[in-house]
């Protein structure tokens, strides 16, 4: 499933992604970015995000560049960690509708990883619905919280 953004990205962008001479923000991704030899002296900003691998954030400047979310053959791990991506750089049309899909068409999932949308829901200011759903399944289904992934890693306050 892909699906196309365009309220409010005037623009198709999707083949200055493509250009890598013209550039004035320079964004580290993952662990151990590659160093990138360039001179970065026309750079107006730069911008680390060593929690997010490459493959994470190629999903997320299609959406800024192009208005494209590919859905097809992604895992609800990634899909959550496309959420998290999208709530630190404050993309909030696409943070709204990752919550809205995760809920309404990956509920199984979300059960099953339970710990990381917890954590990730916790860690921002901006997830409501997400924080709702956990939070629901907490009250009403506690038991499968017990059976998620990764149970016990979960904060002792939880």
């Amino acid at each position: 499933m892909v699906t196309r953004f365009f309220s409010k990205l005037s623009q198709n962008y999707i083949e200055l992604l493509k250009d890598d001479e013209y550039y004035d923000i320079t964004i580290e991704v993952g662990e151990d970015p590659d160093s990138n030899n360039k001179n970065n002296d026309n750079a107006l900003a730069h911008i680390k995000l060593s929690n997010t691998s490459p493959e994470i954030f190629q999903i997320v400047l299609e959406y800024i560049y192009g208005g494209i979310l590919s859905l097809d053959e992604k895992d609800t791990s990634d899909l959550l960690k496309v959420l998290a991506t999208a709530d630190k750089l404050s993309l909030q049309e696409l943070v709204d509708y990752l919550q809205g899909y995760l809920i309404e068409n990956k509920f199984e999932q979300l059960e099953q990883y339970f710990e990381f949308s917890q954590q990730i829901s916790s860690n921002s200011n901006n997830l409501f619905k997400l924080q709702e759903f956990c939070t629901n399944l907490m009250v009403q289904s506690s038991e499968k919280v017990l059976k998620s992934l990764n149970f016990i890693s979960l904060p002792e306050n939880l």
